[in-house]
């Protein structure tokens, strides 16, 4: 872990290489474009890689400035406010932002606000979710109710003995999830059925490490929930060491290229596709919209998700890995 100081150095560091990457990408600095902000929770997840390559293609698509920052880990709360500073000293009209923390950036985001630049949630909302102008994201909730009505139909009538890898705490999207799966599954938070409960940060080798622990807990587990896709495949490679993959039914949530050959494959039964470009492309409009005329963005915008599986189940809506191998991300 890093102490305050090293942390938020670590993540001024990441953020400078991230800003010449920003700038150069977009052929140059004009002084007359409009310059658009796109603070991400890291640089290196394939989902804000396609977030960042979404955000530039369609800045140049209308004439508009990208600069794009990240924090150097998820989690990086310090990381993200200086970004805003930044940037909001750069000039920008209009800030895009997943936020690491729902909460920890909400003063710098009034701040922004205050000095005239919208500021717009990626993918992750605020809480409050009014702190900032509007919202561009999956229906979380909905996507977890999707993952834990899978699980439960996959299970049939196999009584449950859950396992929870969630995310961030504090993050609005990992609530959703978390939440959402328990509703889809007709569970509440405490019931004897979840045998198991970790956080993992949505990181494969943390998944992993966790998964094993549960294991030699709670033998006889036979459904996952899991709030992404690394997670999902690290908790299968614990899995699988432990010679349990035929027992055990995992869901998750993200849609990447990846994640969609991990269900192909059959090492994931279900995911729920979630579509990054569409965010990215309809924060830079509106921030674009917001410079031009100054119509501002308002509430939450589904950008919509899909339920992905092979095994599809009688009453719930899904697509086959053959349509999402056209639709993914990464």
């Amino acid at each position: 872990m890093f102490g305050k100081r090293s942390t938020h150095a670590v993540g001024m560091v990441l953020m400078a290489g991230s800003l010449v990457l920003g700038l150069t990408a977009c052929g140059g600095s004009d002084s007359d474009a409009i310059k658009v902000g796109l603070i991400t929770k890291t640089d290196s997840n394939p989902f804000f890689v396609k977030l960042r390559e979404a955000a530039k293609a369609q800045a140049d698509k209308d004439g508009a400035e990208l600069i794009a920052l990240a924090g150097a880990f998820d989690g990086d709360n310090e990381g993200q406010v200086a970004a805003i500073e930044n940037m909001v000293g750069q000039g920008v009209k209009g800030i895009l932002i997943t936020p690491n923390s729902s909460t920890g950036v909400l003063d710098a985001i009034k701040k922004a606000r205050d000095a005239g630049v919208v500021v717009i949630a990626l993918d992750t909302a605020t809480d409050p979710e009014d702190a900032v102008d509007a919202t561009f994201a999956t229906d979380n909730l909905a996507a977890g109710v999707s993952q834990g009505k899978w699980v439960k139909a996959a299970l049939g009538d196999a009584p449950p003995q859950i396992v929870m890898l969630d995310g961030t705490p504090g993050g609005t999207v990992d609530t959703f999830r978390h939440d959402g799966f328990l509703e889809g599954f007709g569970i509440t938070e405490g019931s004897p059925e979840i045998v198991g409960q970790e956080n993992t940060n949505g990181d494969q080798t943390k998944a992993q490490t966790a998964m094993e622990n549960i294991l030699q807990r709670a033998p006889g587990i036979n459904a996952l929930y899991t709030i992404n896709e690394p997670a999902a495949a690290g908790a299968y490679q614990a899995i699988q060491s432990a010679g349990r993959t035929d027992q055990i039914t995992i869901g998750s949530i993200d849609g990447s290229c990846t994640g969609v050959a991990d269900v192909k494959s059959g090492k994931i039964g279900a995911t729920v596709m979630q579509f990054p470009a569409k965010m990215a492309e309809q924060g830079v409009q509106a921030v674009v919209k917001f410079a031009t005329d100054g119509t501002k963005p308002s509430g939450f915008n589904d950008t919509g998700s899909e339920l992905i599986t092979d095994k599809p189940v009688a009453g719930l809506e899904s697509k086959d890995t053959a349509w999402a191998e056209q639709n993914c991300w990464g």
